[in-house]
């Protein structure tokens, strides 16, 4: 049976787009100043800004090279990345400003915000990854949207009714993004959308690109969990402890795949799916993590349940 493709997004993609930025424009243009409260010697761009690559890379290569594992989709995947990424960003900076905006009249731009705003946006990636090749772009980049919104409000209430400290925001990061997922996955279903699509086939090529951005996640997953962290001590704490979290993770994956294979062999999709579960267990609790053997044990038992349940617990959901 011959692909069904859709029809041109000219006339719907490209105005979208065209009218989002040009409003994006108008509302910095107005409201929107670069701070300029910097030290004259530079050092808070000097301790800012590596992190502000570090989260950066994740976001653009990272995450975008994750989403090329779809044969149909790679290539798609990776630019609609890029698209959902920048107009996240974009959009949450306003958002997060409107504080700000409210008392002075302004909100100003800095790369802390910059930074929180890229957060907001790869919780937006997380969720809408799990929609690859089954919506059209339009759908994207309204779902983003719509999730940014979601989150930074969620966010505001946390931290104003709660009181929730700021380094808590990478738990909200994950757990509003899953849970937003699988809400998209719970509202888009269909009758046939659990059988297995012609572009969710997987093969060797498009899983090293896969596998590429698995290894830009692993390496900059530390200044992702420990970029919100001011104390200088605890951000310390932060990076060793997300560090060992996932050396364990991946030795532990690898050996639960090779378990669980019947034929010995190592699985690259548990690779891809659980090389980096310790980090986002130990993201979730860097709180409470004080020594090392915490967050080592931490990363064990999250790769043990990761890498189990993507064997096993996915197939029986799907069956």
């Amino acid at each position: 049976m011959a692909p069904q493709y859709a029809p041109s997004l000219r006339s719907r993609l490209a105005p979208l787009l065209l009218f989002l930025q040009t409003g994006f424009i108008v509302i910095f243009a107005l409201y929107t100043e670069i701070d300029s409260n910097v030290k004259d010697d530079g050092t808070t761009f000097r301790n800012f800004y590596p992190e502000f690559q570090d989260v950066n890379v994740m976001v653009i290569l990272g995450f975008g090279f994750l989403g090329t594992f779809l044969v149909r989709y790679g290539f798609s995947a990776s630019a609609f990345n890029l698209l959902v990424s920048v107009v996240a960003i974009q959009w949450a900076l306003i958002l997060n400003g409107i504080e700000s905006w409210y008392y002075r009249g302004k909100f100003r731009i800095n790369l802390r915000s910059l930074i929180v705003a890229e957060m907001c946006a790869a919780s937006a990636i997380i969720s809408v990854g799990a929609m690859l090749g089954k919506i059209n772009p339009v759908h994207l980049i309204l779902i983003t949207l719509f999730e940014v919104s979601g989150f930074v409000l969620n966010d505001w209430l946390l931290q104003t009714l709660l009181k929730t400290p700021a380094l808590n925001s990478i738990m909200l990061l994950h757990i509003f993004g899953a849970f937003f997922g699988l809400m998209l996955t719970w509202i888009l279903y269909r009758e046939g959308s659990m059988q297995r699509f012609e572009k969710e086939k997987f093969d060797s090529k498009t899983g090293l690109f896969s596998m590429l951005g698995i290894m830009f996640l692993w390496m900059f997953w530390p200044s992702f969990n420990s970029v919100l962290v001011d104390n200088p001590r605890r951000k310390l704490g932060a990076v060793c402890s997300t560090y060992l979290a996932l050396a364990v993770s991946a030795v532990t994956a690898a050996a639960v795949s090779l378990l669980s294979s019947p034929k010995g062999k190592l699985n690259l999709l548990h690779m891809q799916s659980c090389i980096f579960a310790g980090g986002v267990a130990v993201g979730i609790s860097v709180s409470a993590v004080h020594q090392p053997w915490e967050a080592m044990t931490i990363g064990l038992a999250a790769a043990v349940v990761s890498t189990i349940g993507f064997r096993y617990l996915k197939v029986l959901i799907t069956t």
